[in-house]
């Protein structure tokens, strides 16, 4: 008899201890998901970069990759060139695969109350998008240090071929659309141009406040780090406990780590073109 309630006793003990380690290394998943660490790359120093009258500094000589990099890299990666004065993507040709050796590329400084005008066009049923705030973020995987999609990190202003490409229909009301927050608020009134056209750009930060504009009219208004803002964090696939913890959380700014960030475009693998970069630094 006391062997048979030895015998249970160790069960139980060995079902709690068992317990226990999964609930231990549950809690270890949870928490290695939701730890990262900002990349403390070198920038550049943009005083050297040229002033137009309009206190705008040219991001894009027109000629040169020079201040651009690879998200997560030391160098542009080999997808992009300079094609007829402008920044072009070479496309994979497989949607939203990325040709080998491609990847997003940045602008390489971090700015935070800004007005950035650029020119786009897409190729024939064409995806990209503009990203700002971006930060180059890490988690561990396997002990090493992988960096996470830049869309986790920064807001996506939508560069779209609205007529030819599927994700215009998907979303809510739109707002997959050019020129939207990216599934989050649509762009209205929706005005971008057909492809193989120009179209002008416009991304107002100032001290929260977003503003999206396209083709001369303001399409966007968005203020971050509101409590509306959270609310539309909670209804995306960002939400807190979702698939992207850690995307919830710089979205959300806790701890005030992504107040400045890089300006992006987005190598969805699809051909673009971006010219007339330039940006003003709002004080």
């Amino acid at each position: 008899m006391k062997y048979t309630l030895a015998l249970v006793a160790l069960s139980s003990l060995l079902v709690v201890s068992c317990g226990n380690k999964k609930n231990n290394e549950a809690e270890d998943s949870k928490k290695a998901s939701t730890e990262y660490k900002i990349a403390d790359k070198q920038v550049i120093d943009i005083s050297k970069y040229p002033v137009d009258k309009d206190g705008y500094i040219t991001l894009f000589d027109g000629k040169t990759l020079t201040g651009w990099r690879g998200y997560g890299m030391d160098k542009a990666p080999i997808s992009w060139d300079v094609q007829d004065g402008a920044i072009h993507l070479h496309g994979s040709g497989t949607g939203e695969a990325q040709m080998e050796g491609g990847g997003d590329l940045i602008f390489a400084h971090k700015f935070k109350n800004f007005e950035l005008d650029f020119e786009y066009k897409v190729s024939k049923g064409g995806n990209s998008g503009v990203f700002y705030l971006a930060q180059e973020v890490t988690t561990q995987e396997d002990g090493k240090d992988t960096y996470l999609p830049i869309w986790q990190s920064a807001s996506e202003y939508q560069i779209l071929d609205n007529q030819n490409h599927e994700d215009a229909k998907l979303g809510v009301d739109g707002n997959r659309q050019s020129a939207s927050l990216y599934d989050m608020i649509p762009a209205k009134p929706q005005n971008a141009k057909p492809f193989g056209q120009w179209n002008q750009g416009k991304i107002m930060v100032f001290k929260g406040t977003v503003v999206h504009g396209q083709n001369g009219a303001n399409v966007v208004e968005y203020h971050l780090w509101t409590p509306k803002w959270n609310e539309m964090l909670e209804n995306s696939k960002f939400k807190k406990g979702g698939e992207f913890p850690v995307a919830y959380e710089l979205l959300k700014n806790i701890g005030g780590k992504n107040h400045e960030g890089y300006i992006g475009f987005q190598d969805h693998g699809d051909d673009v073109w971006y010219r007339n970069v330039r940006i003003k630094v709002l004080e």
